[in-house]
This record gives C-alpha cells, structure tokens and sequence, in this order.
C-alpha cells in the first residue's frame, strides 16, 4: 500500500550557470564568431569599452595640436589679404562666390571620388548572362524564355533540367505555348554567350561549343571534334587504343595534338565568372622558432582589445534611483564576466597550442613523415581537462607555422602499429604514400599491395585495402590508370 511520505536525501549536481554557459560558448566560437561577439557585447553593454593604442592617442592629440597651430597661423595669413569675408551674406550666396579655392595639384583626379572606388559587386554568373540578354535584340517572348533558362544554369555553366519540362513551365505565363524549337533556338544564343560554352547540358556539348567557335584550320580541330563525337568514354578512361579505333584518328602525332586542344578547353565556363569572394582564416596563434626552440603567441590581432569604463563603473555608487543602479550593476557584473570568459578563452587556446607544438615537434622540423599519433585524450590527460574541452578548443582554430597554416585538428591522426610495438600516424603514412608514388617509375608505378609491402619493410604494419583509402584520400590515381597517363601520347614526339 502506497503511503505519502518525505525523504532527505543528498547528492551532488552538475549546473550550468550562465557564466559557466557563456565560457563554454565564447571557448568554441572561431575567429571571426568571437569578433562578432565582442562588437555585439560593446554595443548592448555600456561598462565595456574598446581600449585604443595609448601612442596612437598620443601621436593623434599631437597631430591635432599642431593643426590647430598651422590654423591659426593660416587665418592669420588670409586676413592680411584682400579677400576677406564680408560680415553679411546672401541666402543663396555660395563659398566659391566669397573666395576662389586654389588651383588643385597636378594629376589629382576632380571627379567624384565614388567613381574612383572598385566597382566590383561580386556579379554572379546568372546576372553576368542576363546582362547580356537585356543588350540583346531577342524579342520579349525570347527574352522571357532566355530568363528562365538562365535561371537553371549551375555554378559551373550547365543547364539543369530537360526541356520538355521547360516548355510546360514556360507556356504557364504565355498566351501561346512554348515549343521546344524555341526553347532550342534560345538555348543555342544562350550558348553563344560569354563565357562560351555556358548552358551546356553536358560535357561533351560544352566541349563542342568550345571546339565549334575555333578557326577551321586550327590544328587537330576535326580530330578533336571526332574524339569529342565518337570517343567520349574511352577519353575518360584513358584506352587510348579504343580511342584511336573509335575516332577514327590512327596517326599517333594527330591524336596527340587533338587530346592537347582538348585540355585547352575549359569543362566549367561557369566558374570564371563567379559572385564567391574569397574568405581568408585568420590564424589564432603563431608558431615560431627562436633559440629556445619552438614559441606559441596568441594573435593579438584576432579580437579587439577591451576593458571596463572607469567613468560608468565610477557611477554605480553615485545613482540614487534603486531601478538604475541595479541596472548598472548587473550590466557591471556581466561585463567582468564577459572579460574572464575572454581571459579564460585565450589562456585555454594558448595552452592547447603549446602542448599540440610539444608532442609535434618533429612535423615542424622534419614534416608530415614525422607526424605523430595523437588523439584528444593525450592532450587532455597532459592539461588535466575535459576532452569536450579540447575537442571544443580545436575547433575552428587555426595555427600559422612556418610549414603553413593548419587547423588544430590537423594535428590529431589515428595511429597504425608498428613491427616493434610502437605506433606511426596515419598522416606520416600518406606521407610516405605521395613520397614513394612521387619517386616511382612512371612506366612501373607501384601496386598498393607492392606499397603496402615497401611500409612493411620499413616496421609499419598496414593492410593492402588501408593504403587503397589513404591513396583514394589524396586523389592518387590507381597504379594501372597512372601507366596509362605515362603511355599517354604528347605532341612533343
């Protein structure tokens, strides 16, 4: 029988606070996340202020001294000169009226400076195409189905879509329906256009559009066009004897001058003109060698430089209204936990990334052969914390070295074992995987098993299937596609 009734017990729980939710937050954000962050943090928070450069303060407050010297002496010089400014003015009178501004240097631009600027909006592919559409002399209904096509063309230049589908579409907004004639008619202008060989509907149409605007006397032009037309599959697995049969072109100097045109081609004409800009990583530490060895240096650069206002955090005693100065400590507190979350941040990364350098110290001497094994526990056990910490921590941040810039978990690799029971990593064996196919014979390239046997001999215990992955995992072609590629006919015979 159940009977209500009370039990103490006691035990121990685990709370996220917001500070501590806060620390783990700012502890994963990346570079550019934690500058958002800050910028976010010194806008909503009165007690937080950005700390500005006191010599740049000091040179800024020198400079305007003197400004303020050179202008008084410049209003002195003027007012001994007949134009001087009368006491009273006309509403519409303008300066230029008073006084005749001098002569502007030689070779300084007087336009407007916005017509200086770079006029680079990051134009897409689809509004370099329509651009030319609108310049075009199509008729409106032309123009209406050249817009929908452009729509469907990828990044890459291709026409995604078949056009029967885009008859039905089109003839919705019509009074007339679409045919494909004209759909077709269409597509061919669209072809035309630059980059040529955009809206292609694969790649051997790309090609020929490409091969179709050349001279007609352009060497291998036919040949090319024949390997195109008839031999497209054997081109992409490099038989170059079904090629040869398949085209119809038997002289190897011919053949060899049409496979030459064909890589002049470009496969993506789309991705010439491309809205993408390029982001560049920002690295959070710098690894440098100096006589002490191996040094780790936070960027200073990667976040600004804050701290509390003395004049708001003064005022938190002096407000007599109970609402405001509760407000004001609260946004107090908040900000000296926003900077030790920050302190805590960086202390955390910096640490990391001296203990990362320490167990890798042989990549930044001797390179990725002598990577080793390592895992998120080895660095956790050696900082006494959390693997969700490091794991946190090695996230999106990145390290410039003097061998590059790598991210924090480039560093981490599984690990193979070795004939004497010790371990080597699985980036030192890609290693020695691009470093052996590198130096083989091109008309004797090395089988994987014959690699896996060459690693065997130097203690590194690793299946035939393993070296496969680590090869496909490089985009290293098979031993038997990389002889084809050496017997592959050039024109410099």
């Amino acid at each position: 029988m159940l009977k209500p009734g009370l039990n103490l017990q006691l035990g121990q729980t685990l709370t996220m606070t917001p500070q501590l939710q806060q620390a783990i937050r700012l502890l994963q954000l990346s570079t550019l996340e934690l500058q958002a962050e800050i910028q976010q943090a010194l806008e909503s928070n009165p007690m937080l202020e950005q700390v500005e450069d006191d010599d740049a303060n000091a040179a800024h407050e020198s400079a305007a001294a003197e400004s303020e010297i050179v202008e008084g002496d410049r209003l002195e010089a003027t007012t001994t000169h007949d134009d001087v400014i009368p006491e009273e003015l006309t509403t519409d009178s303008r300066w230029d009226d008073i006084y005749e501004p001098p002569p502007a240097p030689k070779g300084v631009d007087d336009r407007d400076p916005l017509e200086n600027t770079s006029d680079d909006d990051g134009e897409g592919l689809q509004d370099h195409l329509l651009w030319q559409l609108h310049l075009s002399h199509l008729t409106p209904r032309d123009q209406r189905i050249g817009a929908a096509l452009i729509d469907a063309i990828s990044p890459d230049g291709y026409l995604e879509g078949d056009l029967e589908t885009f008859a039905e579409t089109i003839s919705r907004g019509e009074d007339e329906p679409v045919g494909i004639d004209e759909i077709e008619a269409v597509l061919h202008w669209i072809q035309q256009c630059d980059p040529l060989g955009v809206g292609a509907r694969d790649l051997r149409e790309c090609l020929e559009i490409q091969l179709r605007e050349l001279a007609p006397d352009a060497p291998a032009r036919d040949a090319a066009r024949a390997i195109l037309e008839h031999g497209m599959d054997s081109l992409g697995k490099r038989d170059y004897k079904a090629l040869q049969r398949q085209s119809g072109v038997r002289d190897p100097d011919e053949l060899a001058q049409a496979l030459d045109l064909i890589r002049t081609l470009n496969p993506r004409p789309g991705a010439q003109i491309s809205s993408n800009t390029s982001e560049y990583v920002a690295p959070d530490v710098y690894v440098r060698h100096d006589h002490d060895g191996w040094r780790v240096e936070l960027n200073p650069e990667i976040a600004p430089r804050i701290r509390i206002n003395d004049l708001y955090a003064g005022m938190v005693r002096q407000v007599s209204d109970a609402r405001d100065s509760a407000f004001m400590r609260d946004q107090l507190q908040e900000a000296r936990w926003f900077l030790k979350s920050l302190h805590s941040r960086n202390d955390t990364l910096l640490r990391v990334a001296e203990a990362i350098v320490r167990r890798q110290q042989g990549f930044f001497e001797h390179g990725e052969v002598a990577m080793q094994p390592l895992i998120l526990r080895d660095i956790a056990e050696t900082l006494e914390m959390h693997e969700s910490t490091i794991s946190r921590v090695t996230t999106q941040k990145y390290m410039h070295t003097p061998r590059g810039v790598f991210e924090f978990k480039y560093f981490f690799s599984s690990h193979v074992g070795t004939q004497d029971g010790g371990e080597c990593s699985a980036t030192a064996i890609r290693a020695m995987i691009r470093e052996l196919i590198g130096d083989e014979p091109p008309t004797k390239p090395l089988s994987d098993a014959r690699l896996a046997q060459i690693l065997a001999d130097r203690g590194i215990n690793v299946a035939r299937r393993t070296v496969a992955k680590y090869r496909e995992a490089m985009h290293i072609p098979s031993s038997s596609e990389r002889r084809q590629m050496a017997s592959m006919p050039t024109g410099n015979k």
